[in-house]
């Protein structure tokens, strides 16, 4: 059934019970996010796609709209909100993107550049996680990890449904763990999906490092902002 919300004072005509950061795309809004999937089940792990819905600051990935609904994307307090989401991030790894694989097409860095971000306004941590190197085809480089669960939510032992990535530790203690059994079973294209869906570099082929060439990746032929605002593709 077709409603009608608010978005930024502007009436936008949307299918109700859509999630309210697809809805807002399709109207050509950009909200960023990095733990969102389109077309899989909503993970609200990390607030990036904050926004005002009615007054109250949400996750626009875990809310769906309703007739009369009013958004503010572009409010000062959430956007600043956004914004230090964003930094706190990158002051709790080590992003070391000139450097990293992933330059170029690293979620993370291009929402960076979304919202303006120059420096963190939190202290660097820094952490020291160790790397893991056990899995045939796979390694985890720890330190750009943000936790944000698509792995371990998104990809599966196709035989037993089992999860092939895990969260252990809490806090600051905190890692990705992989299970290298299950992950030497994966065909070579879930291998690139895994690669994938991951917004950071922590997640990597081995062997495929630097494969293509500054000025050809991802985020440097098109924005962030472009690819979200796009009509959505089936993910790999």
């Amino acid at each position: 059934m077709s409603i009608r919300i608010k978005v930024d004072g502007v009436e936008v005509e949307t299918e109700g019970g859509a999630a309210l950061i697809d809805a807002a795309a399709a109207a050509g809004v950009y909200i960023p996010a990095l733990c969102y999937l389109p077309g899989h089940p909503a993970l609200g792990t990390c607030r990036v796609c904050s926004v005002k819905v009615d007054g109250r600051i949400v996750p626009a990935c875990t809310v769906t709209v309703t007739d009369g609904m009013r958004v503010e994307v572009a409010d000062a307090d959430v956007t600043d909100a956004r914004k230090a989401l964003v930094e706190l991030l990158f002051a709790e790894g080590t992003h070391n993107c000139p450097s990293c694989e992933k330059s170029g097409r690293c979620t993370l860095q291009a929402v960076g550049y979304e919202v303006g971000m120059l420096v963190s306004r939190f202290p660097y941590q820094f952490p020291r996680r160790v790397a893991d190197h056990a899995a045939e085809h796979l390694w985890l480089d720890r330190d750009r990890c943000i936790f944000c669960q698509r792995c371990v939510e998104f990809v599966r032992d196709r035989d037993t449904g089992a999860k092939i990535f895990s969260i252990s530790g809490r806090g600051s203690h905190a890692r990705i763990e992989i299970d290298a059994e299950l992950a030497d079973r994966m065909p070579p294209e879930q291998i690139r999906t895994a690669v994938d869906i991951c917004p950071t570099g922590t997640i990597l082929a081995k062997g495929v490092g630097y494969d293509q060439p500054i000025g050809a990746r991802r985020y440097e032929v098109e924005s962030v902002r472009d690819r979200t605002l796009e009509p959505q593709r089936e993910t790999p």
